[in-house]
């Protein structure tokens, strides 16, 4: 098989997996422009970094051949689809190729477990070892882990890998009792430790050497994510963000990526039929920023009362405020920074212009105006010198209709 056939179904294949986030840029190229680069290559996607730049990577497989027969998965051993499989060297070329070329700044390599966890983790790891070791490649690379390879293994991949991530694959041990049998929670929370403890002791060592020249090769420096599908089994967004908020706490997790569930051919009759609505893998993005930098508990967003579901029709936050009025009016010159990161509307960059600029002097609805606060959202819930809330939060269920957003027209060919 070409090498550019191989391209086309790995690339696809790897488009399942979240956790190398896509940018959603138009298609554009510079042909005939007398610029370099491209946004239309196969397999390219675009993730983010923690500075705001938007990185272009090559986002591939190894191989979607696969010994586990995963039931949600499109790759799966009892899978009908075609199968491609690169070599090592391959993949090496491939990247130097699109990087030389300027279509890319790293690579995002995932694979399918083939023969074993440890020779697949081999393979990906004698990738990266190459492109750093034989070829000095210094651009960004991400490795997908696989659970249960010898810590020999993980630890070779940190050393050369940028960001390494592990699967989760679904909220819930049950979930994944029934849909994965093959995967097992203790093994995979077990190399998510193992990583931690490996990331965390090689930034001690390099805080402790800061003064000397020689000091540890990084591991891992970007840290560690995961991604969890959404809507395959019946966990409720309550369980799901309970799994994230563990994540965070116990193994520092830098992102955990939600997917929808994608029906796919052939599908187990334990699959549901039809994918969740994108609305809910949004709104548990939403709610997962809530838990990071927001000061949010799982309580506060999904409580247990509500069924455990985080509303549809608006943001996690809003719905919040709209449960809690006694919270509100917020007076937007006295209140905490923790309390101004209640009110809906006001982002952490929101609320750090409020704090610093109402030490020169009392603000005023202009003045929110100038520090780019969106007034129609927030104003309901403030209280300024030249605004007092009309009693709008004597009546949640108008205030909502006045804030959620308008109904869209439904697809008629859904």
């Amino acid at each position: 098989m070409e090498t550019v056939d191989k391209l086309a179904i790995l690339a696809d294949a790897a488009k399942y997996d979240a956790s190398c986030a896509s940018s959603g840029a138009s298609k554009r190229h510079s042909l005939g422009t007398g610029g370099i680069g491209s946004t239309e290559g196969t397999g390219i996607c675009h993730s983010y970094t923690p500075d705001g730049r938007c990185v272009s990577l090559l986002k591939i497989l190894l191989t979607n051949f696969c010994i586990y027969d995963c039931a949600y998965c499109v790759n799966r051993v009892s899978s009908n689809v075609r199968r491609a499989r690169f070599n090592t060297d391959e993949v090496v070329k491939l990247t130097l190729d699109f990087y030389k070329r300027n279509y890319i700044e790293g690579l995002f390599l995932s694979s399918g477990i083939i023969r074993s966890s440890d020779y697949t983790m081999e393979q990906l790891v004698e990738v990266a070892r190459s492109l750093r070791e034989d070829h000095r490649f210094a651009g960004y690379i991400h490795l997908k882990t696989i659970p249960d390879a010898a810590p020999e293994l993980l630890a070779a991949a940190g050393r050369y890998a940028d960001r390494l991530s592990i699967n989760v694959e679904l909220p819930t041990e049950a979930g994944l009792a029934e849909l994965a049998p093959e995967k097992k929670l203790p093994g995979i929370r077990a190399a998510m430790g193992e990583l931690r403890w490996r990331i965390e002791e090689n930034r001690e060592q390099r805080r402790g050497q800061k003064l000397l020249r020689a000091k540890p090769p990084r591991f891992a420096p970007a840290g560690q994510s995961t991604q969890m599908i959404v809507g395959a089994d019946g966990a409720n967004d309550r369980s799901i963000l309970h799994t994230s908020d563990n994540l965070y706490g116990n193994y520092r997790l830098k992102r955990v990526y939600y997917s929808a569930f994608s029906p796919i051919p052939d599908a187990s009759i334990r699959l549901p039929s039809k994918a969740p609505p994108l609305v809910r893998e949004h709104r548990l993005y939403q709610a997962d920023w809530l838990l990071r930098f927001y000061g949010f508990g799982v309580d506060d967003i999904a409580p247990a009362e509500a069924g455990g579901m985080l509303d549809l029709d608006i943001d996690p936050k809003l719905a919040w405020a709209l449960r809690h009025p006694e919270q509100f009016p917020v007076d937007v010159n006295r209140a905490s920074r923790e309390l101004l990161l209640r009110v809906p509307g006001l982002g952490t960059r929101n609320v750090d212009r409020i704090v610093a600029s109402r030490r020169t002097g009392a603000l005023r609805v202009d003045d929110l105006t100038r520090l780019r606060v969106p007034l129609r959202k927030a104003l309901p819930f403030l209280l300024l010198p030249d605004h007092v809330p009309r009693g709008g939060l004597d009546n949640p269920a108008r205030l909502r209709a006045q804030l959620a957003p308008p109904p869209r027209q439904a697809d008629l060919f859904a």
